[in-house]
């Protein structure tokens, strides 16, 4: 099943031809702000709808975040091989030498920079290198804490296209990865038991129908049952968090009216528009006089 939020918070299914949805909320009589989080917590079981007409047209629809508010967004930094190696020699990507997730640990992304692929990515600078980063994501479906790397698959409810927005510089990670609308994800999430194997799917991201990032999941450094083993080191991963799983090759700048297509193998694909506000960095920054 392929679930997508819609409308303001509506809950669907996407209909087998992606063309349309099957309206849940109405169906399930769910209540919540986040429907899918609300699902995720039921006994409700929406296959039973998955075979019904379609109430809406996708194109009729506004797509937000399948996920409006996870509770955390967990990042894995660095995690393909050729990235890396991106990132040592374009030192704008991480002032930092090269570190893994088992050196330095994931990072974290402020919930409230969640949006879906219908609302678009707002630049905050004009004069700062903001770039894009294509991630396979997923959703937990459980709680977790303390688990095994084989035990963490069974804790995902399913699989979604995320892009990682980043302002360059040499402000924390979390803090240049936080601003609005520099978490888009959708157009929905793709249960677990429809991905074959998440460790085998081809990823592209097209900045202006020009193709920029294009590689393998399989080349990831530490797997998705990895990175949730390591989140749940003493901590605890609840259903509902997002994780995502790092980005290749290929990331650069976004200018004011670019155009991205994500793309994930068995996953989907979205649209997203960029704009750019109209103020400088230092228009902005720390005044302690006011």
């Amino acid at each position: 099943m392929r679930f997508v939020q819609y409308d303001e918070g509506r809950l669907g299914l996407l209909t087998d031809d992606g063309t349309g949805i099957i309206d849940l909320t109405d169906r399930l009589g769910l209540e919540s702000e986040d429907p899918l989080a609300e699902y995720i917590e039921s006994d409700d079981d929406a296959s039973e709808y998955a075979d019904a007409e379609a109430d809406v047209a996708v194109e009729d629809a506004h797509l937000g975040s399948p996920i409006r508010r996870p509770g955390k967004v967990i990042a894995a930094p660095l995690n393909y091989e050729n990235h890396i190696e991106e990132a040592i020699a374009d030192r704008d990507i991480t002032t930092d030498e090269w570190f893994s997730i088992e050196d330095k640990g994931y990072f974290l992304k402020a919930p409230s920079s969640v949006v879906g692929p219908d609302d678009g990515i707002e630049l905050p600078f004009s004069d700062r290198r903001c770039d894009h980063e294509v991630e396979l994501a997923f959703v937990m479906g459980e709680d977790v804490k303390d688990v095994s790397t084989e035990e963490a698959w069974d804790g995902i409810f399913g699989y979604t296209i995320l892009l990682d927005i980043s302002v360059r510089g040499d402000q924390d990670r979390s803090n240049r990865k936080s601003y609005d609308t520099f978490t888009v994800i959708g157009p929905a999430v793709v249960t677990a038991d429809e991905i074959d194997d998440p460790q085998n799917l081809d990823l592209e991201l097209q900045l202006n129908g020009e193709v920029r990032q294009s590689d393998n999941t399989s080349d990831m450094v530490y797997t998705c049952g990895n990175v949730v083993q390591y989140a749940s080191i003493g901590a605890t991963v609840e259903a509902g968090d997002v994780i995502t799983t790092g980005t290749p090759e290929g990331v650069g700048a976004l200018s004011d009216g670019d155009t991205i297509e994500a793309t994930i193998e068995d996953v989907g694909s979205m649209t997203v528009d960029v704009t750019e506000r109209d103020r400088t960095f230092d228009d902005v920054n720390v005044n302690k006089d006011g």
